[in-house]
This record gives structure tokens, C-alpha cells and sequence, in this order.
């Protein structure tokens, strides 16, 4: 019918569109970068899909298609491609799933170990006296290895099935391959034993074929364990979450589950209970404990009027609070997917592997094919040849060369989120160590953000109000603020005019008033008597400006904003760390010197106009310098994406929060000091894992290869061929999950 309607328009000489969807499924299953492959050529290959992306990390699978497929036939691709899909919020299904997984990979683990130990030693009775001798019976191997090679070993045929599917190979290409090479020769042994026969005997592998398969399967089930600890923190971050709350409708308490709270509802939060969702405080007071979320210690107070976050605990008294934002518009709910985000995210590094990956299996087979081509070309026995071509295509599985990256990440975000730093992709985790100069916006980020009037000189105060009431500036803020303190009636202007980063201008009756900088007088042509006390005051690090009347200066007003506790520790740490510290701000240079000696900063950019500071940091970074900045306002939001690294305060705008790709959620501007700490201790551990994986795949593969056998004999047997490959993979999660140990 769809189809009908489209062709009906493009006939008419127009042209038409069909609707984009989008679908996000989690593919339980698909934990490494060959899985996540193999969906999205199977996904890529379907009629409809328009793109597709994949986070192997979070097994999750994004899609973008047309009205020509449907979710339910993407479903069916992604489990057709070996993986259950599900719905991204089905986290008790997620979990039946991945227990059942592990329930059937402990079993067949199981089997395997109680039939490889007989298959062992009854093919070596030379080294077993006490074996009887119907074990050793080829017939018996074979019955045996049976179900090993085929029940316990089908989700490597599965596996590889799929991958040549979908035209592509993978590491379950290559244990396939290798372990039925295997047990197909030993079967063929066994029926036609004459044909094989050599100085009298007859080889089987079959321990060969059910001790690797057992191997792998035990390497898989440790590296499930291993990685069930690697997304620890995101279980963290869910269990804060409250699973009901208490709302009042039609005048009535109700208990309902968390998901049945709309936005609107009144919910009654009990002294000690969790405050299920963000809100507004509309009646009672309370202190709240924010840790979770802030880090304070400290309980903040809550009256009416006041914000609440959810999964934040109320500790004294009632309060009654109406939702705000319910779902996943909460909060916390915002850092679960920014973690989920950054841990599912590749960092540049992991580009190289990558590209390595997709090329290694068939290089790898094609390697093993030769190696047993030369070798029987040089004369040795096809039974010396065979085991080199198995042992090439078992060693070489590049399953650590895949985990090497995304376990880092993963447990380099969580730890972030932990302790407040939310480092929302793999690319500014690995940039952060890299940066040379960290420049800070000042209002709100090296200082409270909260200025106060410290002087008045002359009657400035009466008019200065009137032009700023109704203002936004924080400066303008602070006058209204102050004329409210000293109860001075604030008459009513009209005309308002703001001339941005100098001031502003406003009518009352037939007077103009202008407030603002030095800049300002002069643009206007209204001249002062008043720098020796501007001087004064800007030296002491308060902004000053001139207030005039009908272009005549009548007063000044001096304005400080203080400097939050941890600014100046942040500054010392960054110098010791060798970095570069840059102040930014629109206040002249003589009120931001005097701020920046305070801190100890030496490198000011002053009197800089909201719209010119990405523009500053263009010029640092052609200097070849690698640039963080660190700011919190709608007007840092250009310069947070101009930077290299963009660190956005918590505390600040929604549009700083979204635009920076670090997120200090405590506030505290010494966790830009712990985000880089964090960035080089990943990236070192990143490059040891890649570093292993690559050395292991690298000295492997020539001594499988039998590079050694013509110095000392040694030739490497398929079986420690398998462990070495199982216990590659252990090693490098394991590696990873040393990183739960760093301390920020």
C-alpha cells in the first residue's frame, strides 16, 4: 500500500520521502568488536536499513531505517546473526537472558572437562599405565569427542556460519576451523586407518579437538565473569534509583512503581526515604543529603520553591514535592546514559585495532595453510604439517586484541562516574592526557558566580538599580540585590538596552541612565573623575562600574565575586602536572590580574567579550597547543566545542553540560586534576593491553608456525596452543580490572 502511495507521488513529477525510524535493542551476546561486526553486516545487508551503529561495550545495536522493515524483522536479523535482541529498558530480561547464557556455558564446561580428561589419557596409554585398554580404542575416542566437538563446541559452528554469512570471518571462524580439521582427520584415521598409517601407528587428535574446546569454553566463562565486573558501575548508578514512590491523587496517598510517576504528580517523600524523582520542593523543609550526586557531605536544606533531585535522601523533615522531570529526563537518569555512552564509545587508539581485526582472520588462515604448505614441502611427515596448520589457526584468535580497549574504557568511565567526572566519550578520555593548557572561564567556574556589591561611591546605588531590575547579568543581579538590602525603593525604568560585555542603558522619565565599563563612557562620550577610585578598587580585584545620568557620571559601584576554596589547589595541581593555566574573562585587565595573582595564574585573557572566547582558544590551539577549557554558562558553550577537550562545570547549563565532553558533576574544579589522572592511567593501560595482545599474536603465531623447530625441536602442541589463546584474553580483562584499584 506504502509502496502504491510513493510511486502514486513520483509520478506526478514530485519526489517522495519516506520517513526515517529510529530503534535502539540491546544484543545480549555480542560482547566484542567481530560480534558487533557480524550484526551490522547482517543489519547493513537488509532492505531498509538505512545505518547502523553498534557499542559491543553495552551490546547495544542503534538503527536507522525506512517504512520497508519493520523492528520486529530487525529483531529477527539480529537473532538470526547468533544474539537475543531486546528492547534497551528490558533489564530483567537482559539479566534471564545472560544468566541462562552462563547457566549453559558453565554445563557444557562441565561435560567438556569430565569427557577430555578420558579422551587425554586414553590417547596416551604410553604415559598412563592404569588406564584400561578399551579407552584407548579409536572408536571409543571417537564416541567421546562426539559431544565435545558438537554440543559443547556448536556455538563456534553457530558462530561461524554467521560470519560466512554475512561474507566476513571472525575468531569463531578459526577455533572451528582448527578443531574440526582436527577431529575430521582423526575420524577419517579411524575408519581408514590403513590409508594414514605411519611407521606402524595410526595419530588421532581427538584430545586435541576436545581439550581446545573445553579451553576456549573455560576462557570464555572467565572472561563472562571478568566482564560481568566491568559495567559494575553503571549497576551502581541503577541501584540509587527508588522502584516506587508515595503521590498524592484525588486527594489520596498512593504507593505506585517509579515508571507510573508522570510529570505533574505530588509525591510525598517521608523523613528517610529517597526522593524518587527531579522536582520542585511545594511544601515542608527538610535537609536533603545530595552526595550521591554532588558529592557535598553535607546535607542541603530544602524549603518551597527549592530543586530536588532524584534518588537523593530526605533526612528530617516531610516534604511534598511536585515532579518535574520523571523517566529518563532525570537526572540521574542523564548520567546513566553518558556513562552508557562513553563506555560503549571507541577511542582513537582503538581505531588501529580495529583495522588490524578486520583483516587478521583470513590473513591468518591463509598463513596457517601456508605454513602447512611449506613444511610439506620441506619433506616433513603431513602429520608434523597438520598439527603446525592447527596450532597457527588456534593461537591467532585475536580475542584479546578486541577486549585490549573496551574493557579500559569501560572501567576508566565508571571509575570517572564514581567519584562525580563524567567523561562522555572515548576520544576525550583519551585526549585529557595529552593537554598542555587548561583555560578557565572565571564568573562561575574559578569563582562562586555569585557577586556581591562591596562599594558604593556617591549616590550611585538609586539609579544603577533602576536600569539593571529585571537583568540577568550576575552583575546586574548583585546591584538589585544590594538596593533590596539597603531598602532603597527601586524605581521603574523603561527602554532597557544591554550592550553586550560593556553594559547597559534604560529611560527613566526623561533621564537617561547608563551603567558599565570605561568601554562604555567612552562609546557614549560621557567622561569621569573616577579612575584613581576605579584603580583602587580593581586592584583589590572588584569589578567597577560608572554609573551616569543624562551623560554626566554621578557615582561608582564596585562588585567581587570570591574564588571558590578549591580554585587555587586546582591551579598548584595543574602547574606540578606541568600544564599550562589560562584565565579568560570579560573584566578588565586590572580586576583580572589581580584575581589571576590570587591564584597564581600568570597567563590572562581579559576583556574578552563572550563571543570571542572560542576565537581565543583558536589562537592557542594554532600555537600547537592541546586545549582544555572549563566553563559553565550558555556563552562558554562555543568554546567548550572549540576546545579540544570541552570540561563543563555540573553545576552550570544545561547547554555547557551537553556541549562539554567532561562533566564535573560535584562542582569542584580540582576533578579536572583527577580527569586528566584518570585519561593517562587508561591510556597506559589501554596501550599495555594492546601492547600484550599484539606481542602475544606476534611471537605466537611464528612459534606455532614452527619458527623453532629447526634450532631446538620444539614444536608447539595445539592444545598449549589453546590455553596460551585462552589465557591471552583472561590476562588482558584482568589487566583492565586492575584499573578498580586506582584511587583519584
Amino acid at each position: 500500500m506504502e509502496k502504491d502511495v510513493i510511486s502514486l507521488i513520483n509520478s506526478t513529477g514530485y519526489k517522495a520521502i519516506t520517513g526515517e525510524n529510529k530503534i535502539t535493542l540491546k544484543a545480549v551476546g555480542m560482547d566484542s568488536p567481530h560480534c558487533a561486526t557480524v550484526v551490522e553486516k547482517a543489519l547493513k545487508n537488509a532492505k531498509g536499513v538505512i545505518s547502523v551503529d553498534t557499542d559491543a561495550a553495552n551490546q547495544k545495536v542503534t538503527a536507522v531505517y525506512s517504512a520497508e522493515i519493520s523492528p520486529a524483522n530487525i529483531k529477527k536479523i539480529i537473532k538470526d546473526a547468533g544474539y537475543e535482541p531486546l528492547d534497551e529498558e528490558s533489564t530483567d530480561r537482559e539479566k534471564e537472558v545472560r544468566q541462562k547464557e552462563m547457566k549453559i556455558l558453565r554445563r557444557k564446561l562441565i561435560i567438556g572437562v569430565i569427557l577430555s580428561v578420558p579422551i587425554f589419557i586414553g590417547s596416551f596409554p604410553e604415559w598412563f599405565s592404569f588406564v584400561p585398554e578399551f579407552l584407548s580404542n579409536h572408536y571409543v575416542l571417537l564416541v567421546l569427542t562426539l559431544p565435545v566437538q558438537f554440543w559443547a563446541g556448536s556455538q563456534f559452528y553457530r558462530g561461524a556460519r554467521i560470519a560466512l554469512k554475512n561474507k566476513t570471518a571472525d575468531m569463531n571462524t578459526l577455533i572451528a576451523v582448527g578443531t574440526s580439521a582436527a577431529f575430521l582427520y582423526s575420524f577419517f584415521a579411524t575408519l581408514f586407518p590403513s590409508a594414514v598409517t605411519s611407521q606402524g601407528m595410526t595419530v588421532v587428535y581427538y584430545d586435541t579437538a576436545a581439550i581446545i574446546i573445553t579451553l576456549i569454553l573455560l576462557g570464555r566463562y572467565l572472561e563472562a565473569i571478568a566482564k560481568g565486573r566491568t559495567s559494575e558501575a553503571i549497576k551502581k548508578l541503577m541501584k540509587l534509583q527508588a522502584k516506587t514512590a508515595i503521590v498524592i491523587r484525588k486527594g489520596r496517598e498512593m504507593e505506585i512503581p517509579i515508571e507510573e510517576v508522570v510529570a505533574g504528580d505530588i509525591i510525598l517523600v517521608k523523613p528517610g526515604g529517597k526522593i524518587p524523582v527531579d522536582g520542585i520542593v511545594v511544601e515542608g523543609y527538610s535537609a536533603v543529603d545530595e552526595s550521591m550526586i554532588t558529592g557535598e557531605s553535607m546535607p542541603a536544606g530544602k524549603k518551597k520553591g527549592d530543586t530536588v533531585i532524584g534518588a537523593t535522601i530526605n533526612k528530617s523533615g516531610l516534604l511534598k514535592v511536585r515532579a518535574m522531570k520523571v523517566g529518563k529526563d532525570t537526572m540521574l537518569a542523564g548520567i546513566i546514559k553518558i556513562v552508557e555512552e562513553a563506555q560503549g564509545s571507541k577511542a582513537p587508539i582503538q581505531r588501529l585495532a580495529d583495522k588490524v581485526s578486520a583483516y587478521f582472520v583470513p590473513a591468518v588462515i591463509l598463513l596457517a595453510l601456508a605454513s602447512f604448505a611449506a613444511w610439506m614441502f620441506l619433506g616433513m611427515p603431513f602429520i608434523f604439517a597438520f598439527t603446525i596448520l592447527i596450532s597457527v589457526l588456534i593461537i591467532a584468535c585475536p580475542c584479546a586484541l578486541g577486549l585490549a580497549t573496551p574493557t579500559a574504557i569501560m572501567i576508566g568511565t565508571g571509575k570517572g562516574a564514581e567519584h562525580g567526572i563524567l567523561i562522555k566519550g572515548g576520544e576525550s578520555l583519551e585526549t585529557a592526557h595529552k593537554l598542555t593548557i587548561i583555560v578557565f572561564d572565571k564568573t562561575g567556574t574559578l569563582t562562586k558566580g555569585e557577586p556581591e556589591v562591596t562599594d558604593v561611591i556617591r549616590d550611585a546605588l538609586k539609579y544603577a538599580s533602576a536600569a539593571e531590575k529585571g537583568s540577568e547579568h550576575p552583575l546586574g543581579e548583585a546591584i538589585v540585590r544590594e538596593a533590596h538590602k539597603r531598602k532603597i525603593k527601586i524605581l521603574k525604568a523603561s527602554s532597557f538596552h544591554t550592550i553586550e560585555g560593556k553594559g547597559i542603558t534604560a529611560k527613566l522619565g526623561s533621564k537617561t541612565i547608563t551603567v558599565g565599563s570605561r568601554s562604555l563612557m567612552k562609546d557614549r562620550k560621557i567622561s569621569h573623575g573616577y579612575e584613581k577610585e576605579m584603580q583602587r578598587l580593581e586592584n583589590e580585584g572588584k569589578t567597577a562600574v560608572i554609573v551616569a545620568v543624562n551623560k554626566k557620571a554621578i557615582g561608582i559601584i564596585a562588585i567581587a565575586d570570591t574564588l571558590k576554596d578549591s580554585s587555587k589547589e586546582a591551579v598548584e595541581e595543574l602547574k606540578k602536572m606541568g600544564k599550562d593555566v589560562v584565565m579568560i574573562t570579560g573584566d578588565n585587565e586590572r580586576t583580572a590580574n589581580a584575581i589571576a595573582k590570587q591564584l597564581g595564574i600568570t597567563r590572562v585573557l581579559a576583556e574578552v567579550l563572550p563571543g570571542e572566547k572560542a576565537n581565543e582558544v583558536k589562537k592557542l590551539q594554532k600555537e600547537g597547543n592541546v586545549i582544555a577549557f572549563v566553563g559553565d554558562g550558555i556563552n562558554d558553550a562555543p568554546a567548550l566545542a572549540q576546545a579540544d577537550v570541552g570540561i563543563a562545570i555540573g553545576a552550570g547549563t544545561d547547554i555547557a553540560i551537553e556541549t562539554g565532553g567532561i562533566v564535573l558533576i560535584k562542582n569542584d574544579i580540582r576533578d579536572v586534576v583527577g580527569a586528566i589522572k584518570l585519561s593517562k592511567y587508561t591510556i597506559r593501560k589501554i596501550k599495555q593491553n594492546l601492547f600484550w595482545a599484539f606481542v602475544y599474536n606476534a611471537a605466537g603465531i611464528p612459534i606455532a608456525a614452527g619458527i623453532l623447530y629447526p634450532f631446538n625441536g620444539f614444536l608447539l602442541n595445539p592444545i598449549i596452543a589453546a590455553a596460551a589463546m585462552a589465557f591471552s584474553s583472561v590476562s588482558v580483562v584482568g589487566n583492565s580490572l586492575l584499573m578498580k584499584r586506582f584511587r583519584l
